[in-house]
């Protein structure tokens, strides 16, 4: 079982909409711990480690996002892995 960390950028209408709340349910939900936080220009940075197959159903999940948002675009990068504990929402 490989660990990963991704570091996720989601653009779209993405911020107000519960998408970091979400995000971080669904995370715990699929084992994996990170971050959710809104950056300045609208979008939302997703930090997401733990087991690959975890993080990767976590990516995808990012690509509709909850039922009130809507998912422009997403950039994903392999970051080095970290140990977090938990999912925060920043």
């Amino acid at each position: 079982m490989s660990q990963i960390c991704v570091m996720v950028r989601v653009t779209g209408h993405v911020q107000g909409v519960g998408f970091r709340f979400h995000t971080a349910h669904e995370g715990l939900k699929k084992g994996v711990s990170g971050y959710a936080k809104n950056l300045p220009d609208g979008s939302v940075e997703v930090l997401a480690c733990g087991n690959a197959e975890h993080v990767e159903g976590l990516v995808e999940w990012l690509k509709v996002g909850p039922r009130l948002s809507r998912v422009d675009s997403l950039s994903r990068d392999e970051v080095v892995w970290r140990a977090v504990d938990g999912f925060e929402i920043m």
